[in-house]
């Protein structure tokens, strides 16, 4: 199993923390929240596929570990965001504003 710790630092070493598109409007902020939480579940299920939060055979946690490790990938994946992410938000962004930019 890769460390996340890692994983995040790699993220963190490539993308500016906070590096966004400029928002101009309260619709525009809303649109980059949306974004960013669908990275957000992106990442979420990334990392699921990929094991982490997974019970250890053993020694593990038993039924609570399961239970609860969807809040820690979910948490993961919500810092991972808040880092930088992988760039899908910003390309979901710019996808809903062309999209929202043309109803107008």
């Amino acid at each position: 199993m890769t460390d996340l710790t890692s994983v995040h630092a790699a993220l963190a070493s490539t993308r500016a923390p906070g590096r966004g598109p400029e928002l101009r409007t309260p619709e525009d902020q809303a649109l980059w929240d949306a974004a960013q939480k669908l990275e957000a579940g992106f990442l979420t299920e990334m990392l699921k596929a990929a094991g982490f939060g997974k019970s250890r055979d053993a020694m593990g946690g038993g039924v609570g570990e399961d239970q609860f490790s969807s809040f820690l990938r979910d948490a993961q994946a919500t810092e991972m965001v808040r880092a930088g992410g992988i760039g899908l938000a910003e390309s979901l962004f710019e996808a809903l504003k062309e999209k929202t930019d043309v109803q107008l």
